[in-house]
C-alpha cells in the first residue's frame, strides 16, 4: 500500500523530511477495524513527531492521525462496526498513522462519518472535537458553575483547529458566553461566524478587553496555543475558583500564580484514552458520534478551510508547512491517493 512517512526527524523544507513508501496491508485483529483511508487532515501533532521524534534505525514512521474512510475488515471482537460503514476518527498516538491506504484503529475510538459531510471534511473534525468536547467536559467541568463567576468561556486561539470547533460545541451544548481570540481580520470574522459572542485581540493584552466586555470574570479559560505568553492575562482575567485548561506545550509553566484564586488547572491530551487503554476508552466513541448527530443537525459545520491535493508526500509538505506558519484558519485536508 501507498503511504507518506519519514526516517529521520528534519525541517520539512528538507527534501526528505517527508518520503513516499511501500507498505505491507496490515490485518485487523482483536477490536481493530481496518480502514481504507479516503481523507487525512493534518494537525500541530504531526508537525511535532515529525521535528522530534525519530524512528527506530531502518525503519520509517508513517504519520497522521485525523481521518476518515470506508471499513475494508474488522477484528474477531470488533462489534460497533461492520465492512463498508463510512467512519471518522483521531487514531492513537502510539500506533502507525493515517497517511497510508490502509489503516488499523480500534473501534472504540471510531465514530460514524457524518452522512451530511464528503470525506475531507469530516477527516477535518475528529481529533479536535474530541480534544475540545474532553476539555469542556471531563477537564473544565462547564456544566458544573463556578460560584459568582460569569457563566463564560474564554477560548485562546479561536481561529485555529481545536479553537473553531470548540465555539461551536459550546454553542450548540452549553449555555455559556463564549469570547474567542483572534488577531487578524479574517480569523476574528471566522470566530464570529462560528458562533462566538465577543472577540478580543490576543496580539494585545488580553485580559483588560475581557473585563471591557462588561459581562465578569469568566468562570472558565481555555488556551490551545501560545499559552506561556498569556499566563498573566489569564490569571487576570479568569474568576476566582474557575478552571482553566490548555492543551500546548509551554516550555515552563509557572501554576503558582492561580493559587490566589484557587484556580485549578488542567491538561487536555486527547490520546490519552488510547494510549493508556483507560476503561472508558469507549467515550471517544460516544462522543464523536454525538459531534456527527450535530453535524447532520446543521447545529456543527466542518472545520476544514481548504484541500491541499491528493494524499503524496509533496503535498503533505504543503500542509505541514502551513500548519507550522501559526496562521491556519480551521483545517487543511488531503483526499486520495
Amino acid at each position: 500500500m501507498r503511504a507518506v512517512a519519514y526516517k529521520i526527524p528534519q525541517p520539512i523544507s528538507a527534501e526528505t523530511s517527508l518520503i513516499d513508501v511501500d507498505l505491507p496491508v496490515p490485518e485487523a485483529t482483536g477490536h481493530d477495524l481496518l480502514v481504507e483511508i479516503r481523507a487525512v487532515s493534518v494537525n500541530p501533532v504531526d508537525v511535532k513527531v515529525r521535528a522530534h521524534s525519530a524512528p527506530p534505525a531502518d525503519e520509517v514512521k508513517v504519520l497522521g492521525w485525523d481521518a476518515a474512510g470506508i471499513v475494508k475488515a474488522v477484528g474477531p471482537d470488533v462489534t460497533l462496526f461492520k465492512p463498508g460503514d463510512e467512519v471518522y476518527y483521531a487514531g492513537a498516538i502510539n500506533r502507525p498513522g493515517t497517511y497510508a491506504e490502509f489503516h488499523l484503529v480500534d473501534e472504540r475510538i471510531v465514530g460514524r462519518k457524518p452522512k451530511s459531510l464528503d470525506f475531507a471534511a469530516a477527516a477535518a473534525l475528529p481529533l479536535t472535537s474530541i480534544t475540545a468536547y474532553e476539555a469542556l467536559f471531563d477537564r473544565l467541568k462547564v456544566q458544573d458553575a463556578v460560584p459568582g463567576a460569569a457563566r463564560a468561556l474564554l477560548v485562546i486561539g479561536g481561529a485555529g483547529g481545536v479553537g473553531s470547533i470548540t465555539i461551536q460545541i459550546a454553542r450548540a451544548l452549553t449555555d455559556l458566553t463564549v469570547i474567542a481570540t483572534a488577531s487578524r481580520p479574517e480569523t476574528q470574522a471566522w470566530v464570529k461566524e462560528l458562533g462566538a459572542q465577543h472577540v478580543v485581540d490576543h496580539s494585545k493584552p488580553i485580559a483588560p478587553q475581557v473585563a471591557a466586555l462588561g459581562i465578569g470574570a469568566p468562570g472558565f479559560i481555555f488556551s490551545t496555543t501560545n499559552t506561556d505568553s498569556h499566563i498573566p492575562d489569564i490569571v487576570e482575567a479568569i474568576a476566582p475558583q474557575g478552571r482553566f485548561a490548555l492543551i500546548d506545550d509551554p516550555k515552563f509553566l509557572d501554576v503558582v500564580p492561580f493559587k490566589r484564586k484557587a484556580v485549578s488547572v488542567h491538561w487536555e491530551l486527547m490520546f490519552t484514552r488510547s494510549l493508556f487503554s483507560t476503561p472508558d476508552m469507549i467515550e471517544q466513541h460516544n462522543l464523536l458520534n454525538k459531534v456527527s448527530e450535530l453535524v447532520d443537525a446543521g447545529n456543527i459545520r466542518t472545520t476544514l478551510s481548504q484541500t491541499v491535493g491528493a494524499i503524496n508526500a509533496a503535498n503533505m509538505k504543503k500542509a505541514h508547512s502551513m500548519v507550522e506558519s501559526g496562521r491556519m484558519k480551521g483545517k487543511a485536508a488531503l483526499v486520495g491517493f
